[in-house]
């Protein structure tokens, strides 16, 4: 029973002593590409300052007063550095009013930049999106000819086995062991030359934070084909940025329009004194408006630049909103002929594969020669070239058309 016991613990003492396997890297995928990117981005990181900005710029304008209180300290002497004379204290306050129609306008352009401040947002995130996704897809073309140039090096290989073995056996010549052996080194240079492309695109993907390396021969990851109907959303975030941009430039055209002169303000002063040395210390109490007069051309200018950046950005939210939909439109026709073509040439790159395999296998026989064969190897590779980037040009053509929608990755 000792021994048993015994046995048991060891058994478990070096259970526990084997190390555990390391967690795998879970696969890099658009969206994961995408946050990383938007985390490196500088509005990413000054999006909560900018928040906490206009919302404390709007908090003003619930209180009851236009700025601050302002303290007033005075002391008057008929004779300094004495106490005889006179002497006289005051405390007061300036308390600046609201113009008429301010408090309620500047509420409104609080309101109206807290929006512009979230739409600003979404629309550098979108802006980041379409750069992201041109490095993604580049890498997946990249990583895609890599694979098939792989797998032409190994049929290249194998049939220049297969030629070099039936050479030795008398059954084909030098020129077909030759031609075999060209197969191979154009096979290994088309291998270097997607190699040296799908370093590149993993160079410039790394920029954005794509450290991780796909997987040789991975079908591209498209992203969701379920798309809303077709047009333009009302609520696109370039469009929405204008649009926003033009209600800020409003507001504050509207604020300067009743800021024509500087705030009145109330003044209340208590005031303690007395004439003469011996003389009791009176207390007055003073209250007083102070109301500046008009600004002039300086509001009137401040108003005019106002509007004149409105009108700015209201046009240029209807041209953009123009090109965007002019770009939904290629965007979903892209869809349609790329989802097309991909259905075709999977037919074909089918078919290629069909007819490889028969043909090798007569050639095995002896029943069909050596250029038949290296032919229809070099059609079915080039099936299956056709047939990779078909599918790649189906799946960011969904991509495409989800960025001209002014939807993020996902």
């Amino acid at each position: 029973m000792l021994a048993v016991a015994l046995g048991w613990a060891l058994a478990g003492s070096a259970a526990l002593a084997q190390p555990t396997a390391a967690p795998a890297t879970p696969p890099l995928t658009l969206k994961a590409l995408f946050d990383r990117a938007w985390e490196r981005q500088p509005e990413a990181q000054s999006a909560a300052l900018r928040r906490e900005s206009v919302q404390a710029a709007r908090s003003g304008a619930s209180s009851l007063l236009a700025d601050p209180v302002a303290l007033e300290l005075s002391r008057k002497s008929d004779r300094p550095g004495s106490n005889q004379g006179s002497r006289e204290y005051e405390v007061g306050m300036a308390l600046p009013l609201w113009l008429p129609g301010e408090r309620a306008r500047k509420a409104a352009l609080g309101d109206a930049e807290i929006k512009a401040v979230e739409s600003r947002r979404l629309a550098a995130q979108l802006q980041l999106a379409a750069t992201v996704r041109e490095a993604w897809w580049t890498l997946q073309r990249a990583q895609a000819e890599l694979g098939l140039a792989q797998d032409r090096l190994q049929n290249a290989q194998r049939l220049a086995a297969d030629v070099a073995r039936r050479f030795k056996a008398g059954d084909m010549s030098r020129a077909d062991q030759t031609q075999a052996d060209g197969a191979v080194a154009q096979a290994e240079a088309a291998v270097a030359e997607a190699t040296g492309a799908r370093d590149v695109a993993q160079a410039a993907l790394a920029a954005w934070g794509g450290s991780v390396v796909l997987a040789d021969g991975a079908e591209p990851e498209a992203e969701a084909e379920a798309l809303p109907a077709a047009g333009l959303p009302a609520d696109h975030p370039l469009v929405a940025d204008w649009n926003d941009q033009a209600a800020v430039a409003r507001r504050a055209a509207d604020l300067a329009a009743v800021q024509t002169r500087a705030n009145p303000e109330l003044t209340v002063a208590a005031t303690r004194g007395r004439e003469q040395a011996g003389d009791r210390y009176l207390q007055s109490f003073t209250v007083g408006v102070r109301v500046p007069l008009g600004g002039g051309d300086r509001a009137r200018a401040k108003e005019t630049a106002a509007r004149a950046d409105a009108l700015d950005a209201e046009v240029r939210a209807r041209v953009e909103q123009d090109r965007l939909a002019a770009d939904v439109a290629a965007a979903a026709a892209r869809v349609k002929a790329t989802q097309a073509q991909r259905e075709a040439m999977a037919r074909h790159a089918a078919l290629a594969r069909d007819t490889r395999g028969f043909i090798d296998k007569a050639f095995r026989l002896g029943e069909a020669d050596w250029p038949t064969r290296l032919r229809v190897e070099l059609e079915a590779v080039q099936a299956e070239r056709q047939l990779a980037r078909a599918r790649i040009d189906a799946a960011a053509a969904v991509s495409t058309l989800r960025q001209t929608l002014g939807l993020l990755p996902q």
